[in-house]
């Protein structure tokens, strides 16, 4: 069903300074791992788990980040894995902890990537690691794209399972190059209505936190504020940071007594690089599937928007949902695990678990591609592009 490492050439030249290191598919559970539907290749699985082959002795951390970087360099075979198969799984990897977990991320040779717009608390562990979404262990974050909401989002995530509840704590795994293909079959008038239009994403932003791990004003636009700033500078610091999106009239805002409010009109539909395969980037099902499972949000709930205003009925947002359940596949952590996903084809998610909150500690590395996803429709508001400098 997966490949052979024959196949994936995922070896490294022995020398005196670093030995051999080679990688292995091998079968995950069905509850784990499935079959991708189309337009995957056939027999493409998500995602794809790979071990290290040297049982003894056990190789060093440093001569498993050479060998990524070696084989990354010399034909980028990791990233092709990643445009077809959506997410990878690393296990039994010499990884301890958020340095070490730093290495291993960086050694893929992708850039960093800024987060523009942060809307949750994410402090700096070690170069370019933060915690994942520190929301209450009760609360479900389902599939989702990283950043659906805001014009500038990273290519390429990695998560590392630091600690692993007993019960509950998966992460959702689904392929969203499979979720507009099933979309467009059984629900074609949502997918001709969002290509035309788009949708409209308004991000409230306050001085204070506005629940318990979300972010600042400062923390999401303020990085050029001083102290000793006037509010007049401090706004136009803060609206230079948001003109870097580079989105023009698609981003607009308004100052609110205790913040700013941010109406960006985004595309929903995006293309593959490479394959100029469409797929849906998105959060729509996992804003409507909280409110199935929190009433406050239910009663709080604000429309999901096309682009042009108008309300996306809720009928295609629980199809959305549904067909999610149907495609995807939830991850059981063990410490160690290294997950990495390419955000434009694969989404993923947080499952509510039992016991303490600290039972759960993954640790996220948000990376840039070479390129952005490129545009569905041909209206302006269809393309994104990279942040400006």
């Amino acid at each position: 069903m997966i490949a052979t490492t024959k196949q994936l050439h995922i070896e490294k030249t022995n020398s005196a300074d670093f030995p051999t290191v080679s990688f292995e598919p091998f079968e995950l559970p069905p509850s784990n791992q499935r079959v991708l539907g189309p337009p995957h290749p056939s027999h493409t699985v998500i995602p794809l788990a790979l071990r290290l082959t040297n049982e003894e002795p056990r190789p060093s951390l440093d001569s498993v980040v050479q060998t990524v970087k070696e084989v990354q360099e010399k034909d980028g075979i990791f990233t092709k894995r990643l445009s077809r198969h959506g997410t990878l799984l690393f296990r039994g990897l010499p990884i301890k902890n958020a340095e070490d977990f730093s290495k291993f991320a960086h050694a893929f040779g992708y850039k960093p990537h800024e987060i523009i717009g942060i809307v949750v608390d994410r402090p700096l562990l070690a170069p370019n690691v933060a915690p994942a979404n520190e929301a209450p262990k009760e609360v479900l974050i389902y599939n989702h794209n990283e950043s659906p909401q805001v014009p500038h989002a990273p290519e390429y995530i990695f998560f590392y399972g630091h600690r692993a509840p007993k019960e509950g704590g998966e992460s959702p795994i689904s392929s969203s190059l499979e979720l507009f293909n099933r979309a467009q079959q059984e629900i074609p008038n949502f997918i001709a209505e969002v290509a035309e239009k788009g949708i409209l994403s308004r991000v409230t932003y306050k001085l204070e936190k506005q629940y318990e791990g979300g972010s600042t004003l400062r923390q999401a636009f303020g990085k050029e504020i001083v102290d000793g700033d006037d509010e007049d500078t401090k706004r136009q610091k803060i609206e230079a940071q948001i003109a870097r999106y580079g989105r023009g009239k698609y981003t607009t805002w308004e100052w609110t007594e205790d913040g700013i409010v941010l109406t960006h009109r985004l595309p929903v539909i995006r293309a593959q690089p490479g394959t100029n395969l469409p797929t849906l980037f998105t959060g729509l099902a996992a804003y409507w599937k909280r409110t199935q499972f929190d009433a406050e949000a239910r009663k709080n709930v604000t429309q999901q928007l096309y682009g042009d205003g108008t309300v996306i009925p809720e009928k295609y947002l629980a199809y959305l949902a549904k067909i999610t359940d149907e495609i995807r596949v939830l991850h059981r952590w063990q410490e160690g695990d290294v997950l990495v996903y390419d955000n434009t084809i694969a989404q993923h998610g947080r499952q509510p678990w039992k016991g303490e909150q600290s039972d759960r500690v993954v640790l996220a590395s948000l990376f840039d591609g070479e390129n952005v996803p490129g545009p569905y429709g041909f209206g302006d508001w269809a393309r994104v592009v990279q942040a400006l400098d």
